[in-house]
């Protein structure tokens, strides 16, 4: 596993009317200087499930993207290039129907098909005998990029518990032209929490974005309730950045099984009490958050950090 560039968890929760200005106030608070250097090549793996509009929070917004890709040029990269694997249509319909092709036309970026080849294998089993499957191949980006990074609605998901960064990770470096759509034909959903921390001891992330404007709760990756809270979360630590993601879910990270193997696994850091945490406190962001989805504002962190073994 190539070590991430920063090994300190840090996770800035922020909170606007307009999610680009949330997304810029929360990279506001992290280092990016020390993430993106002159020689790199930045890799920006998206979301993109389904030809679905942003505002159904099926698949990441076009302007949230376009804002991350300025931040990342102002750094001067070596090679800046957006990434997606679509599982529920060919990528370039989705990147067409969804807005994207304008955004990549206007600022100059290449996009990489990861549904397509050329490819390298990834050896699962080497450290996971019991994944499924065993091996599988990503697109040779994996060997070329020196720094990732994750943009992704949250979202509920009805196999998977939750999508954030690691999730969206997993189901978007398989190409569908070996796995099928929806990346069912090698057997990645018969233990899907085993294959995505597999592929999370292959593919770190640098820097996690995850979006709640708008999230999906009820039921996902794409049936689910889009609801705009105005909360951005980003983080130099995927892991930690998802068990914050998942506490606006109202689930501690024993709820989610590949999220708990992770950081037992020392995948990143799991206690939120050796997090960083910066920008908006975590209870008044779960307060917003099941206010907008639910009606009803709650928190399970009211008061003080919830230890990471429930008592």
């Amino acid at each position: 596993m190539r070590p991430r560039r920063l090994n300190r968890p840090i996770v800035a929760l922020a909170h606007a009317e307009q999610e680009t200005r949330a997304l810029e106030q929360a990279l506001a608070l992290l280092p990016l200087p020390e993430l993106i250097r002159p020689e790199d090549t930045v890799v920006i793996t998206v979301n993109l499930v389904q030809p679905r509009p942003a505002s159904t929070a099926v698949v990441a917004s076009p302007e949230a993207l376009r804002h991350l890709l300025r931040r990342a040029k102002s750094f001067r990269p070596r090679r800046l290039v957006v990434a997606a694997g679509s599982g529920g249509a060919p990528t370039p319909q989705v990147v067409r129907e969804c807005g994207f092709e304008p955004v990549l036309a206007e600022e100059g970026v290449e996009l990489v098909d990861l549904n397509c080849g050329p490819y390298v294998e990834l050896e699962l089993a080497a450290t996971d005998p019991e994944v499924v499957p065993a091996s599988t191949p990503v697109n040779r980006l994996y060997r070329e990029m020196t720094v990732h990074l994750s943009l992704t609605p949250l979202k509920i998901h009805a196999e998977a518990t939750m999508t954030a960064t690691l999730k969206n990770v997993a189901l978007s470096w398989p190409p569908a032209e070996i796995h099928g759509f929806p990346k069912t034909q090698r057997g990645i959903h018969e233990k899907l929490h085993s294959f995505i921390v597999a592929l999370a001891r292959h593919l770190p992330v640098d820097l996690s974005l995850v979006s709640a404007c708008p999230a999906m709760v009820g039921t996902g990756p794409a049936a689910g309730k889009p609801v705009f809270t105005g909360l951005f979360l980003a983080g130099t630590d995927p892991v930690a950045t998802d068990v914050v993601a998942a506490r606006l879910l109202g689930f501690m990270p024993q709820a989610v099984q590949y999220l708990y193997r992770a950081i037992e696994l020392g995948l990143g850091e799991g206690d939120l009490k050796k997090v960083e945490l910066r920008g908006l406190p975590l209870d008044q962001a779960e307060l917003i958050f099941s206010r907008a989805a639910y009606g009803h504002a709650f928190a399970l962190d009211q008061g003080r950090l919830q230890p990471l073994q429930a008592k």
